[in-house]
């Protein structure tokens, strides 16, 4: 399998080091020729302390983005760095990018994936393909879901339910594909996470590419609802697998809350009906205060009206002032 119309995109904010393993895993000395991509981008996001190229495995650009984004915005930078030297490279005869694999800093890939992915993608072609991936644990990431709606959010929202969401029917309560995690081969789905995603490269820079008014989380549903919407599918390849770490940039469960909140509320101005979401998750706040109240009377130490403040001040304040 020719892997020379990939170009893979790693967007990093933070240090180097824990990005390095995946890139000696796609580009290494270790790595056959004929498994490496044909063009590797690592997209700096304006990290603290910036990537030096010096210290990249040969082969890797590296770009630079002048201010934080986040992942829609780095991913963005990537594609339009695929995309740039493409006229040229046809006229030249060189390897044109048709397809841009996207995957998170910290995930862990086996021998030939790349090749395999492309290979069990293109028949499909064009589409978005993703896999399954797994956590440090082991525990499925359930990399293929549903389409958000209301009542998904609502039970992931509620504190009563959460002791039980290893059950499959919680598990499809809250959106995850539970049929095609357990499937196999090419697995049609209404979207897969964006921890790895392999992404027809024209198709979605037409469709305008990633919302970068998403900061983290959701901004790939949203292009993946806006490219179903341009007849272009969404599948899980169930034959294959990453380790996905996770949370490595987020800055603290508080911060990843409200980024994620606020997501869901950008997604539902967008798609949906954000009074509607609003009103039901503050009904949800409700239950749980009530919850907790019992909790607390039982001797347990949770502090309900503080626990209800902070859920109604992400449900109405989150997506309006996120932070960076």
């Amino acid at each position: 399998m020719s892997l020379r119309g990939l170009g893979a995109i790693i967007p990093v904010h933070g240090e180097l080091a824990a990005v390095l393993p995946l890139l000696e895993s796609l580009c290494g000395e270790a790595v056959p020729a004929a498994q490496r991509p044909a063009r590797v981008v690592l997209v700096d996001d304006a990290s603290p302390v910036p990537v030096a190229a010096g210290e990249l495995p040969a082969g890797v650009e590296l770009v630079r983005r002048p201010a934080n984004g986040g992942f829609g915005a780095a991913v963005n930078t990537g594609l339009d760095a695929l995309a740039a030297p493409v006229a040229a490279a046809d006229a030249a005869g060189g390897p044109a990018i048709e397809h841009a694999l996207v995957l998170n800093s910290d995930l862990q890939i086996p021998p030939g994936f790349c090749a395999a992915l492309l290979e069990h993608a293109l028949p499909w072609m064009p589409a978005v393909v993703g896999c399954r991936n797994v956590g440090e644990d082991g525990g499925s990431g359930y990399a293929a879901r549903y389409f958000p709606t209301i009542s998904h959010q609502v039970v992931e929202w509620l504190v009563p339910l959460a002791s039980q969401r290893h059950r499959d029917v919680l598990h499809r309560a809250v959106g995850h594909d539970v049929d095609a995690e357990r499937g196999s081969g090419m697995v049609p789905v209404d979207w897969v996470s964006g921890a790895v995603l392999l992404l027809p490269l024209a198709e979605v820079r037409k469709a305008g590419g990633f919302d970068e008014g998403y900061f983290m989380y959701t901004e790939e549903v949203d292009l993946q609802l806006r490219l179903r919407r341009a007849g272009i599918p969404a599948l899980l390849d169930a034959d294959l697998e990453v380790r996905h770490v996770g949370g490595g940039s987020s800055g603290g469960e508080a911060r990843r809350r409200r980024w994620l909140v606020g997501a869901r509320m950008r997604y539902a101005r967008k798609h949906g009906n954000v009074h509607l979401l609003r009103g039901a998750m503050t009904l949800a706040t409700g239950a749980n205060l009530l919850w907790n109240s019992g909790r607390r009377a039982a001797g347990r130490d949770v502090a309900p009206l503080a626990v209800a403040r902070e859920e109604l001040d992400l449900i109405h304040r989150a997506g309006r002032t996120l932070p960076r």
